[in-house]
This record gives C-alpha cells, structure tokens and sequence, in this order.
C-alpha cells in the first residue's frame, strides 16, 4: 500500500491531507453521537418518577444531570411549566431545533471531503496522463514501458480519491442513520412529556393560575 501510495505521485499527499481531516471529524461525530444517546424509555420513566415525587424542580434535576438532547428538549419544557402548555410546547419546539443543529453539526464537512477527494484524484489523474504524453513525446517512441508506467501512475490518484470517498460516505451515512433514530425518539418522547406535564397539570390546578416556574 504505501509503494502504491508513493508510485501515485504529489497529489497523493492532499488526499491524504483531506483522508486525515475527515478522520478527525469522524471521531468527533462518533464521540458526539455517542454522548448524546440515552435510553430513552429508561430517562422517561426516571422523569415521570421525579415529577410525581418532588415536582417540577425534581424533574429538572434529573434532566440536568443527564446528556443529550432529550434531556435538554425536557429541561426546556420544564423551564415555562407553570406558564401554560402553549409555551411548554414552543420551548421544547425551540429547543428541539437547537439539538437537533448540534446533531448534525460538522456532518457538512464531511460532505466536503466526499466531493473533494475523487476530484483530487481525478486532477492528479490528468496531471499524471499529461506527463505520460510527455514522455512519450521526448522519446519519440510508443513502448509498452512508458505508456503502462505513466498511466499506472495516473490512475492510482483516482484509485485512492474513490477509496477516501467511499470510506467517509459510510460513516456519513452511519452519523446520518444515527442523528435520525434520536431526533426520531426526541419527537416521541416530546409528545409523551407534554401529555405527562397535562395530566400533572390536571392533578395540580394551581398550578395553571400560579405560574410556578420550580
């Protein structure tokens, strides 16, 4: 691999360059995801159980020692409790599109390194055909050697842009697979909140005249 990577030539080193910048934000993307899931059910239950035990204030205890952006679409809601479902609901709407900026953040860049990556290799392809030619012309001569040799050359930049690709298009498409399955369970678990904050709502009626903000 690495006599492939020399016999490639100088663009090799910008795909390279651009492989290695896609790694760091793969990791980055993967550390972040990672973080952000929770057992959803699990962290519902476990704020429902605050909620009825030791209201409000309990509940936000709960979300604030918990990761991720469920936790956070919760604390929000629970910030205008009190104030009315209207404004429960348009916190938690706005705090959902918050949390969901931050899942995707940094998925552009990865996008960017799908694209750049062949197109490098596709330039240095050209590069190293026109050299090819090159050589034929300064030796006046058509052999097997010089043409095989340049064009072998050309066409591992390509090779190694399409492998660069490729490998960032899957972890692309795994972070994009990931982001959606957890602002698919912030949406469910959105709606089941709000109807638990109705119902404990309707157990405390002063509540919706004292806006309690605990």
């Amino acid at each position: 691999m690495v006599e492939l990577f020399l016999r490639g030539g100088e663009f090799m080193w910008p795909i390279l360059a651009v492989f290695i910048i896609g790694l760091m934000f793969v990791i980055e993307r993967f550390v972040s995801l990672t973080m952000s899931t929770v057992n959803t059910k699990k962290f519902i239950v476990s704020v429902t159980q605050a909620l009825e035990d030791g209201g409000p204030q309990a509940a936000k205890e709960i979300c604030e020692k918990t990761r991720g952006p469920i936790a956070s679409v919760f604390h929000a809601g629970l910030q205008r409790f009190g104030m009315g479902i209207d404004a429960v609901e348009k916190n938690i709407m706005n705090a959902g599109q918050i949390e969901m900026s931050f899942l995707e953040k940094n998925l552009v860049w990865l996008s960017t390194v799908i694209a750049i990556a062949p197109m490098l290799g596709f330039t240095g392809t050209v590069a190293g055909m026109v050299g090819a030619f090159d050589a034929i012309a300064a030796a006046n001569d058509i052999s097997p050697a010089i043409v095989a040799g340049g064009i072998s050359k050309a066409l591992l930049t390509t090779l190694f842009g399409l492998i660069v690709a490729m490998v960032i298009q899957f972890f692309n498409n795994f972070f994009i697979s990931r982001i959606d399955k957890i602002v698919g369970d912030m949406q469910e678990a959105s709606v089941e909140f709000v109807d638990t904050l109705l119902d404990y709502e309707e157990a405390h009626p002063e509540l919706k005249r004292g806006g309690n903000n605990a």
